[in-house]
C-alpha cells in the first residue's frame, strides 16, 4: 500500500516547522513512524544547494529556482519516492508550492515556466496534502526577530517581495490544499492539522 505524502507550507515564521514536530508526535503515538524531509536539503547534494542558495552570494531568479529544484529532484528521487513505496508517512517542511510563492510570484518567474520546471523535477509526485499555515507575513517576521534568528539569505528580502509571497500562499487552491489559520496557539493549530489528517485519510492513518 502506498504511503501517504503531506506538505506543510506558508511564509517564514509560519510555525512550519514546529507543526511537522508535532503532527510527528501524534502519529507515533497512534504508531506511525513518519520520515520528515526538509526543503532544500535532506541528501548531499540537496545540503550543498540548501547552503548555495540560502548562504551563498548573490544569484539571479531563475538560478536560484534551478538551486532549490536540484535539491527536490535529488530528495524526490532518492528519500521521498522509496519511503511512500514502502508504505511510509512522508512529511515534508516546504514542497512545490513554496516554489511558486516565492520564485513564482515572489521573484516574478513566469507561472507557466516555474510549474513545468517543478513538474520535470519531481516527476509530477504531488503530496496527498498541503497544510497551508495561514499568518500575516508581518506576524512571521515578528516572531523570526522574537526568536533571535540570524536571517538567511531570502529572509533578508524586501518586505514587498514577502507580500506576494503571502498574497500566493493565501491564494493557493485545490483539491489537496487546506488552508489553516496559524496565529493561534500552536496547540489549537496541531489539533486543526490532526483534524484534517483524520477526517481525509480516516483510520488508515489514525488507528
Amino acid at each position: 500500500m502506498r504511503g501517504l505524502f503531506i506538505a506543510f507550507e506558508g511564509v517564514e515564521g509560519a510555525g512550519k516547522s514546529t507543526q511537522v514536530a508535532l503532527l510527528e508526535a501524534r502519529l507515533k503515538q497512534h504508531g506511525r513512524d513518519p520520515l520528515l524531509v526538509r526543503e532544500p536539503g535532506g541528501t548531499e547534494l540537496g545540503e550543498e544547494a540548501r547552503r548555495l542558495v540560502l548562504h551563498g552570494g548573490d544569484v539571479s531568479p531563475a538560478a536560484e529556482l534551478f538551486l532549490y529544484l536540484v535539491a527536490r529532484a535529488e530528495i524526490v528521487a532518492k528519500v521521498i519516492r522509496p519511503a511512500l513505496e514502502a508504505g511510509k508517512v512522508v512529511i515534508a517542511d516546504r514542497y512545490e508550492l513554496s516554489t511558486r510563492a516565492y520564485q513564482g510570484a515572489g521573484r516574478g518567474l513566469p507561472e507557466h515556466k516555474v510549474k513545468a520546471a517543478i513538474a520535470l523535477a519531481t516527476g509530477g509526485l504531488m503530496p496527498d496534502l498541503y497544510v497551508v499555515l495561514d499568518v500575516p507575513f508581518e506576524t512571521g517576521r515578528s516572531r523570526q526577530r522574537g526568536a533571535g534568528k540570524s536571517p538567511d539569505r531570502i529572509e533578508r528580502m524586501e518586505e514587498e517581495f514577502f507580500r506576494r509571497v503571502a498574497e500566493a500562499f493565501r491564494g493557493a487552491q485545490g483539491p489537496n490544499i487546506a488552508h489553516v489559520a496559524a496565529e493561534r496557539a500552536r496547540e489549537r493549530v496541531a489539533e486543526d492539522v490532526w483534524a484534517l489528517v483524520t477526517q481525509r485519510f480516516g483510520r488508515r492513518f489514525a488507528k
